[in-house]
C-alpha cells in the first residue's frame, strides 16, 4: 500500500508560494497592504546553512520588513524557538550582505522581524494563535525578567478557519481546498487514487489549476508517501 508523508503540506506549500507574485498577494492578505509590483520583494530564504543543518520554508525582505513563513501540517508548541534560529541566521546574513559593522560607535538598522506558521493539520484550532519564545522558559526564577522574547503567529488556513483571509489571497484558498480534498479522498481509496481525483478535480474547477497543470508529476509525487490516517 502507498502511504503519504504527513509532512507533504509543507513541501507543497513552499512550491505553491516560491514565485514573488505569490507572496506578495499572500503577504497583502496578512498585512493589509497593497504592494503591485513583486520585484520588491527580496528573497531571504534558508537553504540548508551547512553548519547549522538548517533551513526554513520562506522567508523575504519587503519595505524594511524581514518576514519568515513556516508551514506546519502538525501542531507543534515549539515554533518561536525555531523561529528564534532562523531570524539569527537571517540577520547574520542581512549584516554580512549589507556590509554592516556590529563594533561601530553607531547602532545599525535591522528590518523588523514577522513570523508566521500556516497551520493545516487535523488538531482542531482557533484562526489564530500568538505562540511566544517565554513560554518556553523555566519557571523556576519568576523574579527574573527574561532577556528576550520571540513570537510566532499560528495562522489556521483548514476549511472553515480565515476564510476572510483566503478571500484575499486565492492561492491560499486554493491550496487549503486542494489539500482538504486530498485529506478527504484518502478516506475513502487508496492514496494515490485520492490526490489524482483530488488533481483532476481541482483543474476542472480552476483550483491550483495553473500550478497543478504545470507541476502534475512533482505535485503528486510530493503528495504521495507514508500516508497516516
Amino acid at each position: 500500500m502507498v502511504k503519504v508523508n504527513k509532512k507533504y503540506k509543507d513541501r507543497l506549500f513552499r512550491m505553491v508560494f516560491n514565485r514573488k507574485e505569490e507572496l506578495i498577494s499572500l503577504y497583502n492578505a496578512i498585512s493589509h497592504s497593497e504592494y503591485t509590483d513583486p520585484e520588491e520583494l527580496e528573497i531571504y530564504t534558508l537553504e540548508d546553512v551547512i553548519y547549522m543543518k538548517m533551513k526554513n520554508d520562506l522567508a523575504f525582505l519587503i519595505d524594511d520588513v524581514l518576514n519568515l513563513w513556516e508551514h506546519q501540517s502538525t501542531w507543534n508548541p515549539n515554533m518561536p524557538v525555531r523561529g528564534a534560529f532562523y531570524i539569527v541566521e537571517e540577520y547574520r546574513k542581512y549584516i554580512e550582505q549589507k556590509g554592516l559593522n556590529l563594533y561601530g560607535s553607531r547602532l545599525i538598522t535591522l528590518p523588523v522581524p514577522q513570523f508566521y506558521v500556516f497551520y493545516n493539520g487535523l488538531k482542531e484550532e482557533p484562526d489564530n494563535v500568538e505562540l511566544k519564545l517565554s513560554n518556553a522558559f523555566s519557571t523556576l526564577h519568576p523574579e527574573l525578567e527574561p532577556c528576550m522574547e520571540f513570537k510566532a503567529v499560528m495562522v489556521n488556513i483548514n476549511r472553515g478557519h480565515n476564510e476572510k483571509l483566503k478571500e484575499l489571497c486565492k492561492s491560499l484558498k486554493d491550496y487549503s481546498e486542494y489539500t482538504a480534498r486530498v485529506r478527504e479522498y484518502a478516506n475513502i481509496m487508496p492514496i494515490s487514487e485520492a490526490v489524482e481525483q483530488a488533481i483532476c478535480e481541482c483543474i476542472q474547477e480552476g483550483i491550483l489549476a495553473e500550478f497543478l497543470t504545470q507541476n502534475r508529476a512533482e505535485a503528486k509525487q510530493v503528495s504521495i508517501y507514508e500516508y497516516d490516517e
